[in-house]
């Protein structure tokens, strides 16, 4: 019989006419590394919070460490640590006082709490900010603080709830190297995440959709469980593409994943000649068409479309064929530019924000800025919306400038914040009736404008309802549809998609192309790479300074020197750092469960990375070229910014 650390018997929390956990059954093992993956409105933190002692269930039980999470609630939360998503931190106090306070909270000894917070602070890049009031970080370097703070602490068993959400891919990743030594002190860690690659990191990994878990095993069982095999191609132009491999008999399945396509097939071969010879007569141009390995998205984008028996997806689907607005913003002029930035400075204090910014957004185009948390996105953003003003420099937006022509701008603009900006207590009618008159659009045209937006959401029928009752992805375009209620000919999009399942998020973008396809210009912040893949151009910012600009493909093939070799292996962590650490220090990160190298010539380093990790014992299934990656490039430029400063 296996003793189970953590178990839950048919599990269950009502909220009212809300099923928000059904029946839920999980056993996971002492020491193990346990994923519950899932979007906003999952189940996810009720579920963690039953097996804290938070809350009760509504029946069923739960045992943690075989004790009643109801009968022996305190006895529990002497033995568990736990970090929730809103976790609260002491403003007044520097972060240097707030690791200082948990750690005297958790009586951690004076030694060990020393060597620990040096570690956390180097992976939350949060050394130089020891001495600042944690009220004055950015929301992004709050979340980090909260997770050094909790990591002080090592108890028996480790809750975290979403704890890099928001959070950039470089301290995702280092976090999640920080998780790992922590599992070498025994430490059962249970975790919950809407971030695929996360996921792949897990020892198993139950996916919840609706307070119902659809999948549960093992990554690796869970991507054997697809049907077919999978062509990863990369084809121009994407849409036609897409749209002639659905229509291709021997293609089971077509989904698009940033610049890629990820097609299944029942024989690669057959499917790969069909595929090429119709391309070919259809004028499609094949970048590149390779057998591709699947990833926990593409598991748990099939997982929905099956438990939803397609209803969920085809009226997603529906959806892009009515969102034409009712008043066609015109195409865009060849070179037009929507906004234009030179030399925008913006201080707090001593503290330089953003750095002489200057770059230049051309009108329909969807521009993609991107950099970790505190890098100067958000405080950007509000500079060319006219709610901050800048310290020195110039911007213009839609031909007005962004600190002398406010009131007119602001006619020109659409802004969707990270959290949506709706109103929870107002019904989808009433949201965007308050658009409505905030936007001035009155009468016929504000009916119009509804119905249109009524029609992109897939919201006909729900007027009444109240928003705080719609899920993740109708939230999302309400948010959209309010945002551009007005019809705007730039639009701001601050993290829309955080936290919305992948099958929301790919038809959000579906919406994002139709808006630039009218002649609309965007203007986005993501942490998902994959989203960046989407954009016309980027801007890379870090550290309040601009350090790269331009499309997805230029930058690849301008920033990146070297090939890139991507590794499957046990234990990649340990792995990494006999990389790191031989004779030859490799340049290797993570990216999900596998290792990606940098090497000059991968034919010749190919065979000395094998034979290093055999001659280690580790099993390694698989090790080949890929192309790089957005995510890549990310790290590779911060971490470059990074040398060029510790040598000036």
């Amino acid at each position: 019989m296996i003793d189970y650390i953590i178990e839950t018997e048919n599990l269950c929390k009502q909220y009212k006419d809300v099923l928000a956990v059904n029946k839920m059954n999980l056993y996971v093992n002492k020491g193990e590394l346990f994923g519950l993956v899932g979007p906003d409105g999952a189940g996810k933190t009720t579920t963690i919070q039953m097996l804290c002692s938070i809350l009760n269930p509504t029946s069923g039980t739960a045992k943690i460490l075989k004790l009643d999470t109801i009968k022996d609630a305190e006895k529990i939360k002497g033995k568990i640590g736990y970090m929730s998503e809103g976790f609260s931190l002491y403003g007044s106090l520097t972060v240097d006082e707030n690791i200082e306070f948990f750690a005297d909270l958790y009586k951690v000894p004076f030694e060990q709490r020393q060597s620990r917070k040096k570690k956390l602070l180097h992976f939350s890049r949060l050394t130089p900010f020891v001495d600042r009031p944690s009220e004055k970080l950015s929301g992004g370097m709050k979340k980090k603080l909260a997770l050094c703070c909790t990591l002080m602490y090592s108890p028996e068993i480790l809750f975290l709830d979403e704890p890099t959400l928001g959070v950039d891919p470089v301290s995702r990743r280092e976090f999640w190297k920080i998780l790992n030594d922590f599992r070498k002190e025994g430490i059962t860690i249970f975790v919950t995440t809407p971030y695929m690659d996360e996921a792949e990191r897990c020892d198993r990994v139950a996916l919840l959709h609706r307070g119902d878990i659809i999948r549960c095993d093992s990554p690796s069982n869970l991507r054997r469980g697809l049907r077919g095999e999978m062509l990863d191609i990369k084809a121009l132009p994407q849409k036609k593409a897409w749209n002639i491999l659905n229509n291709i008999d021997e293609v089971l399945e077509a989904q698009i994943f940033g610049e890629r396509i990820h097609v299944y097939v029942d024989e690669l071969n057959s499917a790969t000649n069909q595929i090429n010879k119709k391309f070919f007569n259809e004028g499609i141009e094949t970048i590149d068409l390779r057998k591709g390995v699947p990833s926990l998205e593409d598991v748990f984008v099939s997982a929905i479309q099956k438990n939803t028996k397609g209803i969920y997806v085809e009226s997603e689907i529906e959806l892009t064929n009515k969102i034409n607005s009712p008043k066609q913003i015109k195409s865009k002029k060849i070179n037009e530019i929507a906004i234009h930035t030179d030399n925008l400075v913006k201080k707090f204090g001593d503290f330089t924000a953003v750095n002489n910014l200057t770059m230049t957004v051309n009108a329909g185009e969807i521009f993609g800025f991107l950099g970790p948390n505190g890098s100067g996105k958000s405080t950007t953003i509000k500079m060319l919306t006219g709610l901050l003003m800048p310290t020195d420099g110039n911007a213009k937006v839609g031909g007005y400038d962004a600190k002398k022509e406010v009131g007119k701008l602001k006619a020109k603009i659409g802004y969707m914040s990270q959290k949506f900006s709706l109103y929870n207590d107002l019904t989808v009618e009433e949201n965007i009736n308050f658009y409505g008159g905030v936007y001035g659009v009155e009468g016929d045209y504000l009916k119009k404008r509804k119905n249109w937006v009524l029609n992109m959401a897939g919201l006909v029928g729900k007027e009444d309802t109240l928003t705080k009752s719609l899920s993740g992805g109708w939230k999302q375009r309400l948010a959209l549809g309010c945002a551009i209620l007005h019809e705007p000919s730039i639009i701001f999009l601050d993290e829309p998609t955080s936290g919305v399942d992948p099958v929301a998020r790919r038809h959000f973008w579906d919406l994002i192309y139709n808006l630039s396809s009218e002649g609309i210009t965007v203007f986005v912040t993501t942490h998902y790479m994959d989203e960046a893949e989407h954009c016309h151009n980027l801007g890379f910012i870090y550290n309040g300074n601009l350090i790269a600009l331009g499309s997805p493909s230029d930058l690849k093939k301008e920033k990146f020197k070297g090939e890139l070799l991507e590794i499957e292996c046990n234990n990649p962590f340990r792995a990494m750092e006999i990389l790191q650490n031989g004779s030859k220090k490799y340049q290797v990160s993570t990216f999900g469960n596998k290792l990606h190298v940098i090497v000059e010539d991968i034919d010749r380093e190919i065979i000395k990375i094998e034979d290093i990790l055999k001659d280690n014992r580790f099993q390694v299934d698989r090790l080949e070229e890929v192309p790089i990656s957005l995510e890549d490039l990310f790290v590779l430029l911060i971490e470059e910014d990074d040398r060029k400063n510790r040598m000036v």
